[in-house]
């Protein structure tokens, strides 16, 4: 990192006030970052994602140090420079004198927030000395916005929804799907499948052995299990839909599948062939609103993969709870509900249908299959065994799938998602 660090830290309050001021995801937020050495830039990302990680805990330690809300217009961004500093001094292990003088440049730097300069010093130098004792006091749920906690307590019931809570305060490790599980390039052993690897600390993802040659693609290890509850689709058409970035029509290409990928948003499809290219696998991608497209005959696999909150994601995309709220799920479950009409019809007689969602609201999950099955009297469930999934029984739930980020908490968990299976009759 460059001396004292300052255009690092500059470039990730930019970045974290346009999430939480302006409510821009963080990955299309980084996109800004200008560019700096990989280590101020690694530095920079680091704060931003480990700020919003705990922002919960942060701004609650914040308000309760500084009682009088600061007038955001005459403030600027002097509030974010506070919660970075604490974040910095508390779960970055930053020293006191770098992370208390870098804010106090920060706030000098901008026209507004130096006015509350003597505020932030003040402030972080108590966080320095009693900040810790207060974030170990505090209760856990208080990483979570309202409007998630209590839809997951009355979903999951108050214990498990405190192990989601702690669950996303821990950065995720990084999972990679083999394309041959017999070429394996990295020194860790299988994780819970075959053809899955999970690494920790993994550095630049281009960097690690065997991506040049398309070994493998990125996924968590919860994303791989809606392919597997298609059984063996080799040699068979499956209809993929909203499929980009294309994890599973990897793993459905990999598989040997006659694979019809339908992603409607041109620059996500092209990311798709982009992956497919580099991993050296074929499938046909059509880009089109999945609602309007039509193959030209039903097929025996359909996977719909839906647009949701992506709220079993949080432990990688820390961002999402405060950027997103209630009305955003009911718009994802009204659309999700389109989708899976349109794959009901895509679907050959006695085919599968896969539904899917990286989410754990219950509108876009059970209650969206309740719906659709209270509709189609074709459409059976068929539900999911343990055998199918490892063995691993506490992710299935009513014959659905159903993982929780605390599941497989002591290897660093795993996405939550939800997904039925359903057999279209004969």
């Amino acid at each position: 990192m460059s001396a004292a660090g300052f255009p690092a830290r500059k470039a990730a309050l930019d970045v974290l006030s346009q999430v939480l001021r302006k409510r821009r995801p963080l990955d299309v937020a980084l996109e800004s970052l200008p560019e700096l050495p990989p280590r101020d830039a690694g530095f920079a990302r680091a704060v931003v994602g480990e700020t919003l990680r705990r922002f919960g805990q942060l701004d609650a330690l914040i308000r309760a140090l500084v009682p009088k809300p600061l007038p955001p217009h005459k403030s600027g961004p002097a509030l974010d420079i506070l919660l970075m500093g604490a974040c910095e001094l508390l779960f970055l292990d930053v020293p006191a004198h770098a992370a208390v003088d870098a804010a106090n440049r920060l706030a000098q730097s901008d026209d507004k927030a130096t006015h509350f300069k003597p505020l932030i010093n003040a402030v972080l130098r108590r966080v320095s000395r009693e900040g810790k004792a207060i974030v170990e006091a505090q209760d856990p749920r208080i990483a979570t916005p309202d409007w998630l906690w209590t839809k997951w307590q009355i979903a999951y019931g108050d214990g498990a929804a405190r192990a989601i809570a702690c669950a996303h305060l821990v950065q995720a490790p990084l999972d990679i799907v083999l394309k041959d599980p017999m070429q394996n390039p990295f020194t860790a052993s299988p994780f819970v499948f075959g053809d899955v690897v999970r690494l920790t600390d993994p550095g630049r993802i281009d960097a690690l052995p065997g991506f040049a040659e398309g070994a493998w693609w990125v996924q968590d290890v919860a994303a791989t299990l809606p392919v597997r509850l298609l059984g063996d689709p080799a040699g068979q058409r499956v209809i993929e839909l909203c499929a980009a970035p294309g994890g599973k029509t990897a793993q459905l290409a990999a598989l040997g599948a006659s694979v019809i990928a339908v992603e409607r948003e041109a620059g996500r499809a092209a990311r798709l062939r982009h992956n497919l290219e580099r991993l050296k696998l074929n499938a046909d991608v059509a880009e089109a609103d999945a609602r309007d497209w039509q193959p030209d005959e039903p097929a025996p696999f359909v996977l719909l993969d839906a647009p949701c909150s992506a709220t079993g994601t949080i432990r990688r995309h820390p961002d999402l709870p405060w950027i997103k709220g209630a009305a955003d799920v009911h718009a994802c479950a009204s659309e999700a509900g389109e989708l899976l009409d349109a794959a009901a019809t895509m679907t050959a007689p006695g085919g599968l249908l896969v539904f899917a969602v990286c989410s754990l609201e219950p509108e876009e999950g059970p209650e969206q299959i309740a719906a659709f099955l209270s509709e189609h009297d074709d459409f059976v469930r068929v539900p999911v065994t343990a055998e199918e999934v490892a063995g691993h029984a506490e992710w299935l739930g009513n014959g659905d799938l159903r993982t929780l980020p605390s599941h497989l908490s002591a290897d660093g968990g795993m996405d939550g998602f939800y997904a039925a299976r359903l057999k279209r009759s004969g």
